[in-house]
């Protein structure tokens, strides 16, 4: 028997990760384990709860919830031998995509989240905190602000919707990237720094993003214009983006990201606030214990 620690999002999934948590309990005490709910009032307090739980050597954090409930929980895990499991109940579940997770049962995913565990690489920012999956500024900040706001429709077709409703806003930004002490500049819409395929509830804007390969992958889109903004929307799903002449993939272990027009730029990671450029990700090799 083991405790088995928990962080349950309040609002993941509009509900739905408070409605999984019963069911997630009933698989962890059918496995003999006893669960211990670390989940606060705010995000603050489950991530101060979850650091304490992990120093004082908790073997198991299962986050049960959307992208957001991952990235609090990836922050007490990073980089210990704790190991982070997934019940997704979110809105994008972009993590969950990337390890199978994504359409299975509330039932099904806690009993992986219980299972055995292999390393994965996570991103390391200069800010201080880390990164599951992507980190992302420009146009789809601004979708993802959007998409937060909405109550419908609901699941990952929000962001589609709120691109949409962003379009007439678009502008372009210019940008420093230096990949691996190369420094490129761009006209840029927005860029991904991605570990995994997908960002905003399914769009594989770096389709080859692998979290065990020691990269990251960038995608920059470029100075496109509304009308081929809203023509390349279709093939994010399917990754037929890349290629276009606008659409320019990187790949290394560390990028800087440097605003060139005067004003900082916004950024997200895992769909939460980041901070402000300049900033610099950098992959680090199998720092996560991710059972799945």
């Amino acid at each position: 028997m083991a405790e088995i620690h928990l962080l349950v999002s309040p609002k993941g999934g509009r509900g739905r990760a408070a409605e999984a948590a019963a069911a997630v309990r009933r698989v962890i005490e059918q496995a003999g384990h006893t669960a211990v709910d670390l989940s606060g009032a705010t995000a603050s307090e489950s991530e101060a709860a979850a650091r304490a739980a992990v120093a004082a050597g908790a073997q198991r954090l299962v986050a049960v919830g959307g992208d957001g409930c991952l990235h609090v929980a990836l922050q007490a895990v990073a980089g210990s031998s704790t190991v982070l499991g997934l019940v997704p109940a979110g809105t994008g579940n972009d993590y969950a995509r990337a390890f199978g997770l994504h359409g299975l049962s509330i039932k099904q995913a806690a009993e992986r989240a219980l299972g055995p565990a292999q390393s994965v690489d996570a991103i390391s920012t200069t800010n201080g905190r880390w990164a599951a999956f992507n980190v992302t500024g420009g146009f789809s900040v601004d979708v993802n602000r959007r998409a937060e706001q909405m109550r419908f429709p609901k699941g990952s077709s929000r962001y589609t919707v709120a691109t949409l409703l962003k379009l007439p806003g678009l502008h372009h930004r210019e940008l420093a990237i230096t990949l691996d002490r190369e420094c490129l500049q761009f006209r840029s819409a927005f860029f991904a720094v991605s570990n995994t395929a997908t960002f905003g509830g399914g769009m594989a804007v770096c389709p080859n993003a692998d979290a065990h390969d020691g990269l990251l992958d960038v995608c920059v889109v470029g100075a496109v214009n509304r009308r081929t903004l809203l023509r390349l929307l279709p093939k994010v799903f399917d990754g037929s983006h890349v290629g276009h002449r606008h659409v320019h993939l990187l790949r290394g272990r560390s990028i800087t990201i440097e605003s060139l027009d005067g004003a900082p730029l916004d950024l997200v990671a895992d769909g939460e606030p980041l901070g402000l450029t300049p900033l610099t990700a950098t992959v680090v090799p199998a720092a996560v214990q991710f059972a799945h």
